[in-house]
């Protein structure tokens, strides 16, 4: 009876807290021009995994650490302070508006295989809610947000197979880790970057 009596009471607090009652209200915001070096700077501060791009509180653009790593790798020849967090920023942005519910960002950060959403509203940003903010909200939703984050790694571990990397060791330098095939040698991004 106790377990069921917990379960009504999760679905009941699914359908009744909204967006607007976890997300945090101060999102960290940096201008489109903003080059990835302070853009990464500002992220190691301000201890954030993502930066929001924002106008006239317009959400215009979204960068993550990933993001940045990215545009480190393949943009290499070009120093990090020429590049700006607009040119990285994915095309493409999900949000979710502050009135919809827990299990409406749930369900968006699944489909969208994303861990954040910025929360829009009117077009303006409002805040940013992530799967941090619902669990520490509610913890007994971490079994459906860690099936969020293994549908997340296995899309990873498709997109390296894809891009013609594997994980193993490096065979330059000896370490374990993501590997690319350079010159036909499997390499890490260590070796790679000190070609």
């Amino acid at each position: 009876m106790n377990k069921l009596y917990k379960l009504q009471a999760l679905v009941y607090s699914m359908e009744n807290v909204l967006v607007s009652d976890i997300m945090t209200r101060s999102p960290i915001t940096v201008s489109p021009g903003t080059n990835l070096l302070d853009c990464a700077k500002f992220m190691v501060k301000k201890k954030v995994g993502s930066l929001l791009l924002t106008e006239n509180k317009k959400l215009v653009g979204f960068i993550s650490e990933k993001d940045i790593l990215w545009a480190l790798v393949k943009k290499s020849k070009q120093d990090l302070s020429k590049i700006t967090a607009m040119e990285i920023s994915p095309k493409k942005i999900i949000t979710i508006n502050p009135s919809y519910t827990i299990q409406d960002a749930i369900n968006k950060m699944k489909s969208s295989k994303f861990e954040r959403l910025p929360v829009v509203q009117n077009g303006e940003l409002v805040g940013i809610v992530t799967f941090k903010d619902i669990l520490s909200f509610h913890p007994e939703f971490y079994p459906e947000l860690q099936e969020l984050s293994h549908i997340k790694e296995a899309s990873e571990k498709l997109r390296r197979m894809k891009n013609n990397t594997s994980e193993g060791t490096c065979e330059r330098c000896g370490t374990e880790d993501v590997l690319s095939e350079i010159d036909g040698m499997m390499i890490c991004a260590s070796c790679r970057k000190n070609m």
